[in-house]
């Protein structure tokens, strides 16, 4: 980039515009997937949409790279792109709750966090990840999942309007009535379409909930996972539990005669009446005692940042995907021998229901292609040493190709990894790909929005 391109971008932005030269340059360009090493020519901390939309123009005349970061949680590091320039959403971080009509407008460099803490202040809450340092961007973006799925469907399912700077650097507004094509597409589409600066979702009664932890010895898998894949369709919508493979870190709430012990076990969350939460769980000794097992009320937020010190930004991180619809007793094989094979003790695997309310939304509805899936499943290998970048990402992708035969076929966008096979992003679009293509030919032509889990533009005959 030349010195006068930049220069330029410092002169028409009110955010500060950030250079290779620059002092603050490793910190600006710092991501929660430390695996990624990227440098990006200029990095444009937006402080709000005009400055979205003169980052872009300057962009687009200078014929530069894009990429657009939210809360920089992207595994593959999308958020930054080698020689061009990211436009940095993270001082957009505010959130307006109108709790009368049960709505929260949110800015498009907010993290989940911000939203929870917001909106509980009303005793309100709306679907969501479960990492409270997620930007709300790219979860919703991809279609979103969480604690309230089950009862409240995909986060994308309760989005009511997003404000959207386009490719040409003009600013729309998207819902239902305005460009609906497009809100059907940044309902789990990703970032093709352009720039979110503001999301408007519907809000639902949630305060404080029935929270809690169940593990089980590694060893113990089949019987386990026999069990939960059972009992968690069955489960009424209140009831909410991934299946998770991981080892047991130290510290509170585990007792140190377990820690260090790789287990299989359900993290828990109950959006029911608390005076029956309870007994909603005692089926966890139906696959045999647990080694620990802790319930407890918790505010909705502290349930959302529960497992934000386990794993801060700055590790490594390999990460791949796939959705399942059953889990066969081969498949339960598969994840007894990864389990009993996690090569660090940060390495981990997740099963997500993805059921419930979520299957209640038409499959034409929304750019989410799998609503007939039960669960979303992420491996992901996890570890502070750069050394043993290797042995992360072996284990995931030979976990990974080896449960790939009893999945779907496709993945939830967002867990899709650095490095997958070509076709993939169709895959995780089945049939709406291709009007997903059209509506990218109408919004960005040019495929300006790129630096993503890419949707190319239908050309004019019509194909992808």
């Amino acid at each position: 980039m030349r010195t006068s391109t930049l220069e330029a971008m410092r002169t028409t932005l009110r955010g500060p515009v950030t250079g290779p030269q620059d002092p603050d340059y490793d910190q600006a360009r710092k991501i929660y997937n430390a695996m990624i090493d990227k440098r990006p020519a200029a990095i444009a901390r937006c402080v709000d949409a005009g400055d979205v939309m003169a980052a872009i123009r300057l962009v687009r005349e200078q014929g530069l790279d894009l990429a657009v970061r939210g809360g920089g949680h992207s595994g593959p590091g999308l958020c930054l792109v080698d020689g061009g320039v990211t436009v940095d959403l993270s001082p957009m971080r505010w959130v307006r709750v109108d709790p009368a009509a049960g709505t929260a407008q949110v800015g498009g460099g907010s993290q989940l966090g911000d939203l929870d803490h917001a909106t509980h202040a009303f005793g309100l809450a709306t679907p969501s990840g479960i990492i409270s340092m997620t930007g709300v961007g790219g979860l919703t973006l991809g279609g979103g999942h969480g604690y309230l799925t089950r009862k409240y469907g995909l986060t994308v399912d309760n989005l009511l309007a997003a404000d959207v700077v386009l490719a040409d650097g003009s600013f729309v507004t998207a819902n239902e009535n305005e460009h609906p094509d497009l809100f059907w597409a940044l309902r789990g589409g990703g970032g093709n379409f352009g720039v979110v600066t503001s999301f408007t979702y519907r809000l639902h009664p949630v305060d404080t909930v029935g929270f809690g932890v169940t593990v089980w010895p590694v060893d113990r898998t089949r019987e386990v996972l026999t069990w939960y894949r059972d009992f968690l369709p069955r489960a009424p919508e209140e009831v909410y539990g991934f299946f998770t493979l991981f080892t047991i870190p130290p510290g509170p709430p585990f007792p140190e005669e377990i820690h260090g012990r790789k287990v299989c076990g359900v993290v828990w969350c109950h959006t029911g009446d608390l005076d029956g939460f309870e007994r909603d769980f005692e089926a966890v000794r139906e696959p045999g005692p647990p080694v620990f097992h802790f319930t407890s009320p918790m505010p909705y937020p502290m349930v959302q940042g529960a497992f934000d010190e386990l794993i801060p930004t700055g590790y490594q991180w390999y990460w791949r995907g796939d959705f399942f619809d059953s889990i066969p007793d081969a498949a339960v094989d598969v994840h007894l021998k990864y389990g009993e094979n996690l090569p660090t003790p940060l390495s981990l695997m997740h099963l997500y229901p993805v059921d419930a309310a979520a299957h209640r939304v038409a499959p034409e509805d929304t750019a989410w292609g799998y609503r007939d899936a039960v669960w979303s499943g992420v491996f992901a290998g996890v570890d502070p040493d750069p050394a043993q970048a290797g042995t992360i990402r072996r284990w995931c992708v030979d976990y990974h190709e080896e449960m790939h035969p009893y999945s779907m076929g496709g993945s939830y966008v967002n867990f899709l990894g650095q490095d997958e096979a070509p076709g993939r992003v169709r895959a995780t679009y089945r049939d709406h790909y291709d009007r997903l293509a059209q509506v990218k030919r109408t919004y960005d032509p040019d495929n300006v929005f790129h630096a993503n889990q890419n949707i190319r533009p239908a050309s004019r005959e019509g194909g992808g």
